[in-house]
């Protein structure tokens, strides 16, 4: 059976609604969104570096074979100076210690905190300084700020005859308070092998020189903070009399690099450990290089206190212990001395005029400190 299927013509309501004129709104133009308006500003990062490099280029030497702005610095080692070279790294940053920058606007300082920390921690194995790269991240990048920063830094390498030869400045908006950064700093450095000054042979019956600090160096500034700004309550511009300043000033003195003493200790071969004194105090830093079978008797009273020392122990009556597991304590270096060449370890001191103290000696012990 033949079937027909009539087709009538519906209107399509899809062209019935073209056919009508329907006047949509004009949509406004879109303003596109850009990094800065996520807070990077990438024109101001560009300008701050512009200001920093010759900063870095003054830290420059023969070795340095590309510095600041590729992806990565190169630096050519003189294997006719060496003959049997033993790289020795190093990172670390400057701590809270920032916050007082912070209070005053002073920045120069804390750059050169951080390359003398760094250079101390390779310097007591013996090594020679021949890099260091930084890390300054921020909310918001401000260029002359940056430029105060790395001045020091490149005022520090200079001081240390390490080149300045990169960095990463990194703008994280959200992630840092207005006006505040962070810093770190990495360090290379270099020594023969059979210069290498490990603690290995230090034994019973060497004896503990100690060199003094400038101050709190890099370490215990949570601690220093909070006695003096909130147990004292001290204002950061304010004059102690018991330390003849202001109080941000004398927490900010920089932390000193020692690396000229101990270049001249170990060519000499006077040494047979150091250590750099720094957060832990003697308690913590000391027993890094003593070997087995041996621990360090401190004679407590053996050198003079810094001022500073004292009056955060009295504002905040801080336990002995405490101190000396969280604060230098005066003593920022101590070197492990044969009792056959202390006195012409103390000698050279002498002559480079480096103040210096006995201040206890090696004993058998299990790798701990002994206060007496």
């Amino acid at each position: 059976m033949l079937i027909n299927y009539a087709f009538q013509a519906y209107p399509d309501p899809i062209s019935a609604v073209r056919r009508k004129a329907i006047r949509m709104p004009k949509a406004k133009p879109v303003r596109p969104v850009r990094y800065a308006d996520a807070g990077v500003d990438i024109a101001s990062g560009d300008r701050a570096k512009d200001r920093i490099k010759s900063l870095a280029a003054s830290t420059l030497n023969r070795n340095v074979l590309a510095g600041v702005g590729g992806f990565g610095a190169l630096y050519a080692l003189d294997r006719r100076k060496w003959k049997d070279p033993i790289l020795v790294s190093s990172a670390d940053g400057v701590g809270t210690k920032l916050k007082l920058a912070f209070q005053l606007g002073v920045h120069t300082t804390v750059g050169a905190d951080l390359v003398n920390h760094c250079v101390n921690d390779i310097a007591v194995q013996g090594a020679t300084p021949l890099f260091f790269l930084d890390y300054l991240a921020s909310g918001k990048l401000k260029p002359t700020i940056l430029e105060q920063v790395v001045e020091g830094l490149a005022t520090a390498c200079r001081a240390n005859n390490c080149a300045l030869i990169g960095g990463e400045t990194a703008q994280m908006p959200g992630f840092y308070q207005d006006g505040e950064y962070d810093l770190a700093g990495f360090i290379v450095g270099v020594v023969e092998r059979d210069q290498m000054v490990t603690g290995a042979t230090i034994r019973p019956g060497d004896i503990l020189l100690g060199l003094p600090s400038t101050g709190l160096h890099t370490n215990g500034y949570s601690l220093a903070r909070k006695l003096f700004f909130e147990v004292a309550g001290y204002k950061p511009r304010q004059r102690v009399a018991a330390l003849g300043g202001r109080a941000a000033d004398v927490l900010l003195t920089t932390h000193r690099s020692y690396l000229p003493i101990l270049q001249k200790l170990t060519r000499a071969k006077l040494v047979r450990g150091m250590a750099h004194i720094t957060g832990g105090g003697i308690t913590e830093n000391l027993p890094r290089i003593l070997p087995a079978g041996t621990a360090a008797q401190v004679q407590l009273g053996s050198w003079p206190v810094l001022p500073v020392f004292e009056h955060l122990r009295q504002l905040g009556h801080v336990p002995q212990d405490e101190m000396l597991r969280t604060f230098n304590m005066g003593i920022g270096l101590i070197a492990v001395v044969a009792p056959e060449h202390l006195r012409r370890a103390t000698a050279l001191l002498h002559r480079l005029g480096e103040p210096h103290h006995i201040i206890g000696s090696i004993v058998p012990g299990n790798r701990r400190v002994l206060y007496r």
